[in-house]
């Protein structure tokens, strides 16, 4: 077991018994299939109620299910990251390379060892399947442990069923029209990227919505200025990446709905404006209408929350 510890940064004494290999676990502990074409497999103290892990699981529609055979979702006390190189200057730590069998994750959570944690780890596993190890004592609640889970689903769904034209050409075209904000930070950099701006840039302020509209829209496919001036040029490989990331986004949110009530903004990050919750409405409702709620789940947009 030593010989995993190495290069791994652990502040504090950590006895070699509180870690496993990530590997062990999936050869060990017992692999269970959701109603809906989920595996998975929980290990050590994860501090998730049984009935709280079902619901979450049991969100996910059939026809997203099916499309994860590849995968097992191993919910785990902590999952550690990969290891650094601890002979390269600070802040210029560079992996390891080790082999997916040297992966670590936790029976238990500690101080040391949830410094050292990550959100989640992908293990390959052999002959095309993969352990997804989510670190359950590392998310503060239900809500954050679901859209760990949930962003993880979406991905994985989306790398194998791709984005359907309906959605692609819907979102397109909210880009095209200047819809504020995005759903991830890989969805608002792609976007900008794909209409040849950094990606961070945010759209032009104005003192007045007649004033920005007059201007030349943040997204807009054709440049302000002299009739004569051609068409931007959009870049191809960052549309296809766009709509790859707002489609996985959008599959994600849906999923969280289903399984919790939460107000939007809960989403909020500072590195990118939300989406406009209307713009975000509608993709929802075209991804509920491909994949319709399970029985005992429902889906629901309210603008505003009962009193």
């Amino acid at each position: 077991m030593a010989d995993g510890l190495q290069g791994v940064q652990i502040s504090g004494v950590v006895r070699l018994e509180e870690l496993v290999r990530a590997a062990q676990v999936a050869r060990e502990v017992e692999v269970r299939l959701s109603p809906n074409g989920v595996r998975f497999a929980t290990f050590g103290e994860t501090g998730v109620p049984a009935p709280d892990l079902d619901r979450m699981l049991e969100a996910v529609p059939p026809a997203i299910g099916a499309a994860l055979g590849a995968n097992t979702y191993y919910f785990v006390p902590l999952a550690l990251r990969e290891p650094v190189d601890p002979g390269q200057p600070e802040g210029n730590a560079k992996k390891v390379s080790q082999s997916p069998e040297h992966a670590m994750v936790a029976r238990a959570w500690t101080d040391e060892l949830g410094e050292s944690a990550i959100c989640h780890r992908n293990v390959e596993l052999g002959s095309g399947h993969r352990g997804v190890f989510i670190s359950t004592r590392l998310m503060g609640d239900r809500f954050a442990l679901s859209f760990e889970f949930f962003i993880n689903v979406a991905h994985a769904f989306v790398d194998v069923a791709g984005v359907p034209e309906s959605f692609a050409e819907l979102v397109w075209q909210q880009a095209l029209d200047g819809a504020r904000g995005e759903t991830s930070v890989d969805a608002w950099e792609s976007r900008n990227l794909a209409f040849g701006r950094e990606p961070n840039a945010q759209p032009e302020e104005s003192r007045t919505r007649r004033s920005f509209m007059a201007k030349a829209r943040p997204f807009s496919v054709e440049q302000t200025g002299s009739p004569s001036e051609a068409p931007q040029v959009i870049d191809e490989k960052e549309r296809g990446l766009y709509l790859e990331s707002a489609f996985s986004d959008a599959v994600a949110i849906y999923l969280l709905s289903l399984a919790l009530d939460f107000d939007y903004s809960e989403l909020r990050e500072r590195e990118y404006p939300l989406l406009a919750p209307s713009a975000l409405a509608a993709r929802l409702k075209l991804v509920a209408e491909m994949f319709p709620p399970n029985p005992e789940y429902q889906f629901s947009i309210r603008y505003r929350r009962r009193a």
